[in-house]
């Protein structure tokens, strides 16, 4: 997992990097999330097109790729590493119209009553509004 920023009350998101990392996420929270980080990186994946596809070297920058085309998967963690949120922002935290935004505690609950301060931490540090009304599956 990637350092991304601080949020109250000693809270921390980390950018959730690998399949095994979304395994775990899913686990600990009780949630889908390995399946959308599968999903994800396999489409990111599919778009790679190499300069020289028939060249030893065509995979060369392809980790680079999926890392900016892929949407960011992120988790909030307390001081003591539990999980407390999980989110799907856009690719690069850039606001892209159309993009559902996901933001959910264990289970699929709704994290904003316990996280509200923490989920606006994470807007600010990308300069997104990440309102309730926006985020899915509360904003319906």
């Amino acid at each position: 997992m990637q350092y991304v920023c601080d949020a109250p009350k000693g809270k921390t998101w980390f950018r959730i990097e690998t399949e095994g990392e979304a395994m775990l996420e899913s686990r600990l929270m009780g949630h889908t999330v390995e399946k959308y980080f599968r999903r994800e990186r396999e489409k990111a994946v599919q778009s790679w097109r190499p300069e020289r596809p028939n060249a030893i070297e065509r995979d060369i920058g392809l980790e680079a790729h999926v890392q900016r085309e892929m949407p960011l998967f992120l988790t909030l963690r307390d001081r003591e590493g539990n999980a407390l949120t999980t989110a799907m922002l856009p690719p690069g935290g850039k606001d892209r119209g159309g993009f559902r935004i996901i933001i959910v505690a264990a289970s699929n609950a709704d994290p904003y009553p316990q996280q509200d301060a923490a989920i606006a931490a994470l807007g600010a540090h990308f300069g997104l509004t990440l309102d309730r009304n926006r985020c899915f599956p509360y904003g319906r």
